[in-house]
């Protein structure tokens, strides 16, 4: 971050419009999204008088600076895209919500946009990140938008579409964060009033919305009908039919929601669940789009080679089982000092098994593995 006292830049921001950037506190920490309003001057003033900081690079186009940065600088770019739209889906929504909801998601999009594989490294690797400073129901929405868009994309659905499967998989579980936040850490089973509360959550999500000014019918369907099915299955109204962008959308909640883990459940392999989102989702084209895109041994997943090697895949290949994997053990186990890149199309190094997440031995950070990749 390069930060700048927030007093130098008092002329970029208006009353009753919102914010252009992030604002954060001296020592780094998010005290508002970009996109936030001020009902008034003064409160402005009061941030400046807390010694209120802006981040200088938020002046540049967001999405231009992402495009045209190194990729070892990704991974900090999705830990604030991450931090704001968290910060964003914490509160509750103004009358100016699908503004400041379309502000905060677009660097989001263009981080998927940029490096695909790293955006399904990011929602792989989501046990990894269990105890990140994001709470668990903004990151599993994160992670349901980056699925989901990367799922439209391979079906050839319009920008509009596009746009609206993000906002429905940011805002499905609007109505409901904190419950998702209290039940990722909660020992005994769900209780009836919380069940209750699932079962309601995608009537109310969408009233949140509308009370919020949101008039996307597109969007406000999606949103009530997340969890149907079609053949009247599913909840809470159980239509015959299903709009599209909701069916995408359940695909891709449940499918990413296997990568993290529970107090009383451990994630499962990323083999596995796709095997059993093909499985549930009966081989319909949109659960098929989404497995191609991730394919079977997705970037993010920790990875055992024919050889013996241990190591984590970096990029997809040419097959959905020839992937391109950062070694970081030996056939020993003995932990290398500098990731080695295997290409498992060959027969010595190809994948003889998916492993747990706590089977990688890290020396290095995310960082170092994509130079090494880029090398």
């Amino acid at each position: 971050m390069n930060l700048q006292p927030l007093s130098l830049h008092r002329d970029r921001f208006e009353s009753g419009k919102p914010t252009p950037f992030a604002i954060f506190d001296v020592g780094g920490r998010l005290l508002l999204a970009r996109g936030h309003r001020f009902e008034s001057m003064g409160q402005l003033e009061k941030l400046i008088d807390r010694d209120a900081r802006v981040d200088a690079r938020e002046f540049e186009d967001r999405a231009s600076t992402i495009a045209q940065a190194r990729p070892e600088q990704l991974p900090a770019f999705w830990d604030e895209s991450m931090g704001e739209v968290g910060h964003l889906l914490r509160g509750a929504p103004g009358s100016d919500f699908t503004q400041t909801l379309d502000l905060a998601s677009q660097p989001l999009m263009a981080l998927i946009e940029r490096d695909p594989d790293l955006a399904i490294l990011q929602t792989v690797r989501a046990e990894a990140v269990q105890g990140s400073a994001t709470a668990y129901a903004a990151r599993h929405a994160v992670h349901t938008a980056t699925a989901a868009c990367l799922a439209a994309t391979r079906l050839g659905w319009s920008v509009r579409e596009g746009q609206c499967v993000l906002r429905t998989a940011l805002t499905m579980n609007i109505s409901m964060a904190e419950l998702q936040n209290r039940l990722v850490t909660q020992a005994s089973p769900v209780t009836t009033l919380q069940r209750a509360e699932i079962q309601s959550h995608p009537e109310r999500s969408a009233a949140m919305l509308e009370m919020a000014g949101v008039t996307d019918t597109d969007w406000l369907d999606a949103v009530r009908q997340h969890h149907e099915e079609d053949g009247g299955t599913g909840y809470p109204r159980r239509p015959a039919q299903v709009h599209a962008v909701a069916q995408l959308v359940h695909s891709a909640d449940t499918f990413t929601a296997k990568f993290s883990p529970r107090l009383r459940r451990q994630p499962i392999l990323a083999d596995a669940a796709a095997r059993l989102q093909y499985q549930a989702g009966k081989g319909d084209a949109m659960t098929a789009a989404l497995i191609k895109e991730f394919g079977l041994y997705p970037p993010g997943c920790a990875v055992r080679l024919r050889s013996g090697e241990v190591g984590m895949v970096m990029r997809r290949g040419e097959s959905a089982s020839t992937p391109r994997v950062a070694v970081m053990s030996d056939r020993a186990g003995g932990v290398l000092a500098e990731p080695v890149i295997r290409d498992t199309a060959q027969a010595l190094h190809a994948i003889a098994a998916v492993i747990p997440q706590a089977g990688l031995k890290l020396r290095v950070g995310l960082e170092k593995l994509i130079q090494a990749m880029a090398a």
